[in-house]
């Protein structure tokens, strides 16, 4: 059984902060936390006035690590973030004033959507390995996830902690495999519900957009909530999105849902640059046999008919899985793999149609 994120956490319960007397786990200490092949990367958040105290419990935490069956490699940095320079505050206060009509998002050139009309289609997994096959070929990535009721790519790119902000408005994303990232996510714990009505979901979309210093992009790839709800037309009428692309299994009860998405990306004037068909194939792992267990052809079909490229099927692998699961995409813990191949394919393909 392969190294996991919470087998890292786990035994890092075991190391204490003088200061609080709770484990480093506990006090919140542990950000950036990224296990791959072996290799295990963390950060312990201080104060930076406890840097000498802390300097054997960082020693600690790494030999802990280091303990653990399957850890070839770790590293452990202390850093800190400015106490008088907190994130702002998502909720509303001080919003800027809208602008009319869709604008450009500073530093960035292209924007590309990733939807689906009903959720566990894998719309999330697909967005966080096609912007990590994105930058894999060169390109500068940014992924914005705006799923704000189930945020869900801090862990799939294996990023923590809170991020910066150097005046209370500007807010400082993180970035991890090459992608800079940011989500509601990284501002709530993770077994926090996000209880908001429509205006604070709207103001919160809009900061993330246009107050994140996202830099110099080629592409900013945005993670939507499944269905086609507030985020999806304030998107579409505040930013202009170069394209949608729609996720989506082989089954007709998806493809249902699927159909009212591309509805309504061409009532909203975005343009559908092509469909995934995810979870397309199973083939199994001890004999070889395949098997089409949702249906297959529905997702092929149905672009068909609307006239938008097919541009992948994504097969059910569990290699998928544990890698989102553990913060590297598959793209980035087995680059060679057929199934990491079918992503950076599709990147290819984006980017040569002006796309990616």
């Amino acid at each position: 059984m392969s190294l996991s994120r919470d087998d890292v956490l786990e035994a890092l319960k075991g190391v204490t902060d003088p200061n609080t007397g709770k484990d480093v786990v506990s006090a919140g200490l542990i950000r950036a936390l990224n296990v791959e092949e072996g290799t295990v990367r963390f950060v312990l958040e201080i104060d930076p006035a406890r840097a000498k105290m802390m300097e054997p419990v960082r020693a600690e935490a790494e030999e802990t690590v280091r303990g653990l069956a399957g850890v070839s490699n770790v590293s452990a940095v202390m850093t800190a973030h400015a106490a008088a320079a907190p994130p702002p505050d998502l909720k509303g206060g001080g919003k800027p004033a809208a602008p009319k009509g869709p604008q450009k998002i500073a530093g960035v050139d292209r924007i590309i959507a990733v939807a689906s009309g009903k959720g566990g289609v894998g719309k999330s997994t697909v967005a966080a390995n096609l912007a990590v096959a994105l930058a894999a070929e060169g390109r500068r990535v940014g992924l914005l996830d705006a799923d704000v009721y189930g945020p869900s790519q801090p862990r799939m790119l294996g990023v923590s902690g809170r991020p910066a902000s150097p005046d209370g408005k500007t807010i400082l994303p993180l970035r991890n495999h090459g992608v800079t990232m940011m989500s509601i996510g990284l501002m709530t714990r993770e077994d926090e519900a996000v209880v908001w009505r429509g205006p604070m979901l709207m103001g919160a979309l809009q900061q993330m957009m246009n107050q994140v210093q996202w830099g110099a992009l080629d592409v900013l790839i945005v993670d939507l909530p499944p269905g086609t709800g507030d985020v999806q037309m304030t998107l579409s009428q505040k930013a202009e999105i170069t394209g949608a692309i729609v996720v989506s299994t082989p089954q007709d009860v998806a493809l249902l849902d699927a159909r009212k998405g591309l509805d309504m990306f061409k009532k909203m004037n975005v343009k559908v640059i092509g469909m995934i068909e995810n979870m397309s194939t199973h083939i199994c792992s001890n004999c070889g046999h395949e098997e089409h267990l949702f249906g297959h052809g529905g997702v092929a079909a149905e672009a068909e008919k609307i006239g938008v490229p097919l541009l992948a099927e994504i097969p059910l692998h569990l290699d998928i899985r544990m890698a989102a699961d553990g913060g590297a995409p598959i793209v980035v813990s087995k680059p060679n793999s057929p199934q990491a191949e079918a992503f950076r394919a599709v990147a290819r393909r984006m980017i040569e149609e002006g796309n990616g």
